[in-house]
């Protein structure tokens, strides 16, 4: 098979893959601490401990990632270095989250499980997410080449996101939920998005064909130290490291449950509700998803960059002006739709660009190092997602708690248990949350708009500031890089057909 037709191939192959992983991610990511919470009945104390094991998996995965990059890196088999990793990652992250999500204990076993259950999602996902993202350099390093990969890709994954949000809320919440309780869908849902996620990673797996040209025979040993020495003799990567950490914290703010909970105390406990906030907020990231490319191509990275935080700057503010100046109908509802709309579309073009920013590094760090380092490169990327949603665990639930919310999710969590039961029927259990709702106060999901909206401003700015600032990969520099590594190539190629 020829080059071209093997870009097409990857090209067809490649994105579709991810679809099934990032359905499994939403899960876990945007709904874990949601599910905890509206099925389990926690203690202060417990919650404590769940925010604890959240946060102390993400610092595991600090050095997880990074040496399970390096593994992959120094990986031989006849099916490349990253598909073995991809097929044994996806079966076994499948498999524990099938396992938390379907578990009848409570109090404190169900947090020992939570904790062994978070621990091996962490090593399990890092397997084929690190394997995944970076197989992209290993498919070609031309920039349009790439830029058309990464969209495409981060247009399935946004599809897989979106699949998950819309339907997980819509069926584990309100009347549509499955089994007629939270605990009975969410389990129902886990298994059906842990069947979906390795039949969509089985296409990558056996559809792409990755470069080998760059991969010596003898690989270095792993070590700590080769693995720091990369990361930080990588400038460029450590900045725009720091820029995606701070731009995904405020980013994940919104779906990693303060939204959902908002919408339930402000507009009524429908999963319906949540679930049309989510289509119409990511709908229009699919016109980036699709065009990043040529509209990269004609304004430039940085240039987009001010577009985009503008258009999230004034969707912030849309969502503040609803939540404190029009009512709890549905007008307000919309328009803090409408906002979210705006704010996550600029907050996905940044993401994007982050994306892309990252993934250039791997020719920066051979141009100024002479190895491409792919996986451990890559590696950064799921770390600092991670990292950012052990942030958001933490702001989450001191929110939670300093607003008094996590009194009205026992109470709903406590219904929600009685209708598993048979003890009540669905229509008394809606009705008497609709009553634990009407008790809570307007300066209670007030300071879930504020946190959601206004930290995740600040940011996002922070985030602009500091990219403009210290990034200096642009278009140019980029490609001026790879025609000085083409170059090398082919003189050193020469040299030894001279020999």
């Amino acid at each position: 098979m020829n080059q071209d037709a093997v870009k097409k191939r990857n090209l067809r192959m490649f994105p579709p893959g991810t679809i099934g992983r990032d359905m499994e991610y939403n899960l876990v990511n945007n709904f874990l601490l949601t599910y905890v919470l509206f099925t389990r009945q926690l203690t202060a104390g417990q919650i404590a401990a769940v925010t604890g094991l959240m946060v102390g998996a993400r610092i595991f995965d600090a050095l997880n990632d990074p040496i399970m990059g390096n593994i992959i890196e120094h990986t031989r088999t006849r099916w490349g270095k990253f598909k073995p990793w991809l097929m044994i990652g996806i079966l076994t992250t499948s498999a524990v989250i099938i396992f938390i999500f379907n578990t009848k204990l409570t109090g404190w076993p169900f947090i020992a499980a939570f904790g062994c259950f978070y621990f091996s999602f962490s090593i399990t996902y890092t397997m084929h997410d690190i394997s995944y993202w970076g197989m992209i350099p290993a498919l070609g390093s031309d920039a349009d080449e790439r830029n058309r990969l990464t969209s495409l890709t981060t247009l399935c994954a946004g599809i897989g996101g979106t699949l998950a949000g819309v339907a997980i809320p819509l069926f584990t919440a309100g009347q549509f939920a499955l089994g007629g309780n939270a605990s009975e869908a969410y389990g129902r849902i886990s298994i059906l998005i842990c069947i979906l996620a390795p039949l969509f990673l089985f296409i990558t797996i056996f559809g792409v064909r990755e470069r080998r040209d760059d991969i010596p025979e003898k690989p270095e040993p792993v070590s700590l130290r080769g693995i720091v020495r990369t990361i930080a003799g990588n400038d460029q990567l450590l900045w725009v490291s720091l820029t995606f950490l701070i731009q995904q914290i405020g980013n994940g703010l919104i779906v990693g449950g303060i939204g959902s909970t908002f919408i339930y105390f402000r507009y009524g406990y429908s999963g319906g509700l949540y679930s049309l906030f989510t289509i119409v907020g990511m709908s229009a990231t699919a016109f980036l998803m699709i065009f990043y490319p040529s509209i990269s191509g004609k304004l430039g990275r940085k240039p987009l960059m001010r577009i985009l935080l503008i258009l999230s700057l004034s969707g912030y503010a849309v969502m503040l002006f609803a939540g404190f100046f029009l009512s709890s109908g549905i007008e307000g509802f919309w328009v803090l739709t409408i906002g979210y709309m705006l704010s996550n579309f600029g907050q996905f073009g940044f993401y994007l660009i982050m994306m892309i920013s990252i993934l250039n590094t791997v020719e920066y760090n051979e141009w100024k190092h002479g190895k491409r380092q792919e996986a451990v490169i890559a590696s950064l990327r799921p770390f600092l997602t991670k990292f950012s949603s052990a942030v958001i665990v933490v702001v989450t639930a001191l929110t939670y708690v300093l607003s008094g919310v996590t009194v009205y999710t026992n109470q709903i969590s406590s219904l929600e248990n009685q209708a598993a039961a048979g003890t009540i029927t669905d229509s008394e259990k809606m009705e008497a949350i609709s009553q634990v709702i009407s008790g809570t106060s307007s300066g209670q999901s007030l300071a879930l708009l504020v946190c959601m909206t206004l930290l995740s401003a600040v940011l996002m700015l922070i985030s602009y500031l500091l990219y403009r600032k210290h990034y200096r990969l642009d278009e140019e520099t980029y490609s001026r890089i790879c025609r000085e590594l083409e170059d090398k190539k082919t003189a050193e190629a020469k040299t030894g057909e001279t020999i």
